[in-house]
């Protein structure tokens, strides 16, 4: 009977360390397929390491082209000296082409167009060899957003320095949230303050010590930017980003800090991020997900 328990002992001893290995390696191994998807998407052409420049727009005429006297100042050898100018006129904006200057939009070569008003629906991707631009509205300013999809930073990305991964920083959250639709003021590197949706606030504990963070609202999850300890240390100064899906039927919410990751203003001069409101600066080193990108 002695013999009999020892074994069903180790056996249980062995179930319970198989159970807990193979459930690590099974949330390791999600962890590296996202940052992998994260990595692709920084490279993708719409991601965030091409960026070339942005370019605010005065009202008026703006030339644009390699010229150095252009206002709007393109990548030297990458276009003609003079592309043309954008007129910008009560938030309307119309894209006057120079002779030969080969500048398509859906494969079709355009001449003058209106690129953008307040009834624009969709972006319009304009191109040009391996440049990229569209018209971008943060605040009252107006600016051209630039890519290069040749971009020596593009070659130059080796990835991201990370946290090891640990289950720890997958912590169980409570959702506190408003009783009616909220909007809260989110304020940008630019200084322009956006009324957001707000989620609510979410409670949580690190090490038996509580804390708070206030997340706004996209969609079926929300959005949470935030500062601790770290930043400006071993991890961006200006705060990081974290995404986690909105509750379904209770308040709990799973923060996995491991997928906490880097603003677009952690790779590139021409972003415009949302800054950590005062209340998400949180007084504990969270040394979980990306750490400071070196590149930039």
């Amino acid at each position: 009977m002695k013999t009999l328990k020892k074994h069903f002992s180790l056996l249980f001893l062995f179930s319970f360390f198989f159970i807990s290995t193979y459930s690590q390696n099974n949330y390791q191994l999600s962890i590296e397929t996202c940052h992998k998807q994260r990595l692709e998407r920084l490279k993708s052409e719409s991601g965030w390491i091409n960026l070339a420049g942005l370019f605010w727009l005065q009202n008026g005429y703006n030339s644009f082209g390699s010229d150095t006297s252009s206002n709007v100042v393109f990548p030297e050898n990458k276009c003609r000296k003079k592309m043309g100018h954008f007129i910008l006129n009560n938030g309307v904006i119309t894209l006057v082409c120079a002779d030969s200057a080969d500048i398509t939009i859906n494969d079709t070569i355009i001449k003058n167009k209106i690129i953008y008003d307040e009834t624009t629906e969709k972006t319009l991707l304009l191109k040009h060899k391996s440049l990229q631009w569209f018209v971008i509205k943060r605040g009252n300013k107006y600016g051209i957003r630039l890519r290069d999809l040749q971009s020596e930073n593009l070659k130059r990305f080796k990835g991201i320095e990370r946290f090891d991964v640990d289950k720890k920083w997958n912590v169980n959250a409570i959702l506190e949230a408003p009783e009616k639709i909220t909007f809260i003021d989110v304020t940008d590197v630019l200084g322009n303050v956006n009324k957001t949706p707000y989620a609510g606030k979410l409670h949580f504990e690190i090490d038996g010590i509580r804390y708070a963070l206030d997340a706004t609202k996209e969609g079926n999850e929300m959005f949470i930017v935030f500062a601790d300890e770290t930043s400006g240390i071993t991890t961006y100064g200006s705060g990081r980003f974290l995404y986690a899906s909105m509750p379904k039927d209770d308040n709990k919410v799973f923060l996995d800090f491991n997928k906490a990751y880097n603003p677009p203003c952690a790779f590139t001069a021409f972003a415009t991020c949302p800054l950590p409101p005062k209340q998400n600066f949180l007084n504990v080193k969270i040394e979980a997900g990306e750490k400071s990108f070196e590149g930039h």
